[in-house]
């Protein structure tokens, strides 16, 4: 599936706030402060359907606690925001998810005691727990767990999980655990999904597996929203870029103009004024990095270079 351009998304010209076409969600005056920090300060935002789109921004610009605020995991100071069409500030995160709204963390929440398996059978919605009256019914919760069992495992073979699904989930890599947030929330069947640097830690072996699998989510009629310091995977993947500053969204634009543009370069760089945003962030592509990195030689870019002992973990654990 092919990129989609400003003209297809947008109304207007690219701008902080710029009206979408077709948004998913609308916010509007979204406000969270922790005693004098200001960490979220977002006057308008949209986020258009079927698309992918990336949060960006320097450490500490907010991109997390907004991503809380949305989902229902963080409460705002002010501010209201919708998902196709339903109020959801406010709600707690349970109902986020129920109404179509899904998110993996930073730093993944697999269940270390329970099999792989067992994880992606948590992300089932309308389980027999979730009703008093369907539990004293066993024809019909018998027959939804098979059910949910079936596409329990089709997920983990897509995911390529499902050799693993006995194990423990203590036991999987880190790239590994990321495949497993990213099939548990699709148990849901959402039609927004929110990850949270989906790349942190992943052994270069699996980047390329994880990147195929969100650009089919696309294609499979989702619209994803992911924050991202990865700027190869950014202008790889995402059709959108909104980036953020000191709580603000000060740019948004496709991802081959937004790393020119000079307020996203100020919000990164500072004194490098007349850099192009990618040219720092790293010079290689990712297919080239992928292919030096497995072919054992030095891939020089900054995202490289700041790989988490987590990749190296993996690494040693042997992702394929």
């Amino acid at each position: 599936m092919s990129k989609l351009t400003a003209s297809d998304l947008v109304v207007g010209d690219p701008a902080p706030g710029v009206p979408k076409k077709d948004p998913v969600i609308v916010a509007d005056g979204v406000t969270r402060q922790f005693g004098g920090l200001k960490a979220v300060d977002v006057a308008h935002l949209e986020v258009p359907r079927h698309a992918i789109t990336a949060l960006i921004g320097p450490n500490g610009a907010g991109k997390t606690t907004l991503f809380n605020l949305l989902t229902g995991f963080d409460k705002p100071d002010s501010g209201t925001w919708s998902f196709d069409g339903k109020n959801l500030a406010g709600i707690p995160s349970f109902k986020a998810a129920q109404s179509g709204m899904v998110r993996t963390f930073q730093l993944t929440k697999s269940l270390a005691r329970l099999t792989v398996l067992e994880n992606v059978l948590l992300g089932a919605a309308g389980q027999r727990g979730e009703s008093f009256w369907a539990s004293f019914f066993p024809p019909i919760w018998s027959k939804q767990e098979s059910e949910n069992r079936d596409k329990a495992m089709d997920l983990l073979k897509r995911f390529k999980l499902d050799a693993k699904k006995d194990d423990y989930a203590a036991s999987l890599s880190g790239g590994q655990r990321k495949l497993l947030e990213m099939a548990r929330a699709l148990m849901s069947d959402p039609s927004l999904v929110m990850l949270d640097e989906p790349m942190a830690g992943v052994n270069p072996a699996l980047t390329q597996s994880l990147l195929e699998h969100v650009l089919g989510l696309k294609e499979d009629g989702m619209t994803v929203l992911f924050v991202e310091h990865d700027m190869h995977m950014v202008r790889h993947i995402s059709d959108w870029v909104v980036v953020m500053a000191e709580g603000k969204i000060v740019a948004e634009d496709v991802p081959e103009d937004v790393m020119k543009n000079q307020a996203v370069i100020d919000a990164y760089l500072g004194a490098h004024h007349d850099t192009d945003l990618g040219s720092i962030t790293g010079q290689l592509d990712m297919e080239a990095a992928l292919k030096q990195e497995l072919g054992g030689e030095n891939v020089g870019s900054i995202a490289d270079a700041e790989r988490s002992e987590e990749s190296t973990t993996s690494s040693k654990e042997g992702e394929q």
